[in-house]
């Protein structure tokens, strides 16, 4: 809890036992990176062996009966051992306290954290847990948030116990319970004989212990005949597990906590918007297993979603149907191939599937222009200029987005029933780097379930889709070129595809995307870092190219960023402006400088060509 000590506000951990506190501890290592502001709230404690008295609000008095408590990194000195505590980030950096305290004798270490999911972060959470505890031994309680924060994060449990780098015991990693305890029968005499064996002439602490809080209490029984744990194998999700379940726990806690009675989905025939369906149907899939074991916090929430108290849901497609609506939004500029593709998924998950043709929008929108000016803009297929060929995909996409608010709003409306739909986008992480899509189009929703996930994520996803959920929909929205089909067809066909419009594939932006954020690459490290990676397939000239294009699209488009949809973080070189990638929209488009480095690195390695030949 947040805690004013000196007029100083500090994040602290409160223990107490028996209408007693025992100790505040003060957060010493605070989280300033990436989505964490915590600078922005609090102060780290630097007293490291320091403790101060902390004199109790009255109204804590009149419960406790205390004045003062310690303040500061304290340990508890039970009957039986002694106890220290980490908080959240501190596991994580390079000078934890569980190190000086297992040196100072501490043997049991907990941790209240609040760790976000990534896609394929779970491993390396375990590991700095089994780590804590391998090279001095201990046993290590972490316990870790769950549920949607009321932003875009998605706290993924994973509490576990550890002794001696090994786990023992541990929750699940995506459930729809709030609460979740583990437990373990230990044998702290394990923990003495491996401290006996490898830490003995290490046992010393730094020139002044922890300070020791007595308390009148033991955590042991005395009873030998408790068997002990024995370490387990961990079995982690598979990045494509963790995309059917995070994000689906994500749109459930975010549902049932907004007060709307479901959702509605644009669904394009494409990879993307059928990822968001799938992820969906993988919430409704949970929601009815969750009602089938018994969690009654889960059927009071849905029962409050649909608005009728004896609902009993036992189908994931017969809940879909009651909260989900998909749209297929057709122009003349759509095929029939996609119609027909969102129509099958639809069909498989059991959504509330509409066809609507916007055309007649369109064209009243395209009339009000040509009435006020008096020119008529034409697509490129038919003479038209790049200008007036943008102009007209944009009007359709952002038709798209009226259309989606209005059905979302009255859709149930018309049913008879209460309540409005939340919108979902479809926008992916690839996308939202180069800014392939149109500001105030589909890609603006209410929450976006794949906004942190890459394209060639979310085909592995469909795939898993196919053989866990029977979508059999989906081989063909796999087998099929993305496109946004906004230019006319030619002979009924698609002309338009996602990546001849980027001028890079997907799985190359998923590599820009990386070295751009996570590396910290500018024009000319990018370029220096990919003539190696590429080096089997493009050449430097190539290379040079596909850099400079990505930071052109980049900086003419990052504007979007600010007005981007919310979307569940799930990797760390996402895009996103608001929390995480925060960064100017207004560039230098040219590049001069940056460029010029790339082009003379070029030329001195065309010289040393020519120079070997």
């Amino acid at each position: 809890m947040p805690i004013m000590h000196h007029n100083v506000r500090y994040n602290c951990r409160v223990l107490f036992l028996n209408r007693k506190i025992l100790l505040i501890r003060p957060k010493m290592l605070l989280a300033n990176h990436g989505i964490y502001r915590e600078f922005r709230w609090f102060s780290p404690w630097n007293q490291l062996r320091r403790v101060e008295e902390y004199f109790l609000p009255r109204m804590i008095q009149e419960v406790t009966g205390q004045e003062t408590v310690p303040f500061g990194v304290c340990v508890l000195s039970t009957k039986d051992t002694c106890i220290g505590s980490e908080i959240c980030a501190e596991l994580w950096n390079p000078r934890s306290p569980h190190i000086d305290m297992g040196l100072d004798g501490v043997e049991i270490f907990t941790n209240s954290s609040a760790s976000h999911h990534e896609l394929r972060k779970a491993d390396y959470r375990v590991n700095l847990v089994k780590s804590a505890t391998v090279k001095s031994g201990g046993i290590y309680l972490y316990a870790n948030q769950k549920g949607c924060d009321g932003d875009r994060l998605y706290y993924d449990g994973c509490t576990m116990v550890a002794i001696n780098g090994d786990i023992v015991a541990h929750g699940a990693q995506f459930s729809l319970n709030d609460v979740e305890v583990v437990t373990a029968t230990l044998d702290l005499e394990d923990v003495r004989s491996f401290r006996g064996e490898i830490c003995h002439p290490h046992m010393e602490c730094e020139p002044k212990p922890c300070h020791r809080v007595k308390v009148d209490f033991g955590l042991s029984s005395g009873d030998i005949y408790l068997p002990s744990h024995e370490p387990i194998m961990w079995q982690f999700h598979t990045p494509e597990e963790e995309i059917s379940l995070g994000p689906a726990c994500w749109l459930w806690d975010y549902l049932r906590r907004s007060g709307q009675a479901g959702f509605l989905l644009p669904l394009s025939g494409g990879v993307d918007s059928s990822s968001t369906a799938s992820i969906v149907y993988s919430m409704c899939v949970l929601v009815c297993q969750a009602v089938q074991d018994g969690n009654t916090q889960v059927l009071e929430d849905v029962r409050r979603v649909v608005s009728d108290v004896s609902y009993h849901p036992t189908e994931a497609r017969e809940l879909c149907g009651r909260i989900f609506t998909t749209c297929y939004m057709a122009s003349e500029n759509s095929s029939e191939a996609t119609r027909n593709r969102a129509k099958d998924l639809a069909n498989q998950i059991g959504s509330t599937h509409m066809n609507i043709n916007i055309d007649m929008a369109v064209k009243g929108l395209l009339g009000i222009f040509s009435m006020v000016t008096g020119k008529f803009p034409q697509f490129r297929a038919n003479g038209g200029s790049t200008r007036e060929n943008l102009a007209l995909q944009n009007v359709q996409a952002r038709i798209r987005m009226v259309l989606a608010y209005l059905f979302a709003q009255l859709s149930l409306w018309t049913q008879g029933r209460p309540g409005g739909l939340l919108v979902l986008g479809s926008a992916n992480v690839d996308e939202s780097l180069t800014g392939y899509f149109t500001k105030y189009d589909c890609s603006s929703a209410d929450i976006n379930p794949i906004g942190g996930i890459s394209k060639t994520d979310l085909k592995s996803f469909l795939l898993y889709c196919v053989e866990h959920f029977q979508l059999t929909s989906l081989r063909s929205i796999l087998a099929a070129p993305p496109t946004a089909e906004l230019e006319p067809l030619i002979d009924g066909q698609v002309s338009q595809t996602d990546e001849a419009d980027m001028g890079m594939t997907y799985s190359e932006l998923s590599v820009i995307g990386q070295l751009r954020k996570i590396s910290k690459c500018g024009p000319y490290s990018m370029f220096c870092k990919l003539i190696h990676i590429w080096k089997e397939t493009l050449s430097p000239m190539q290379v040079a190219s596909k850099v400079k294009h990505f930071f052109r699209m980049y900086s003419v488009n990052r504007h979007k960023m600010t007005t981007v949809t919310p979307s569940y973080h799930a990797v760390n070189y996402s895009p996103d402006d608001n929390r995480f990638d925060l960064r100017p929209f207004l560039y230098n488009t040219r590049w001069t400088w940056q460029f010029r480095c790339i082009d003379n690195e070029m030329s001195q390695m065309e010289a040393g060509n020519d120079h070997h030949q």
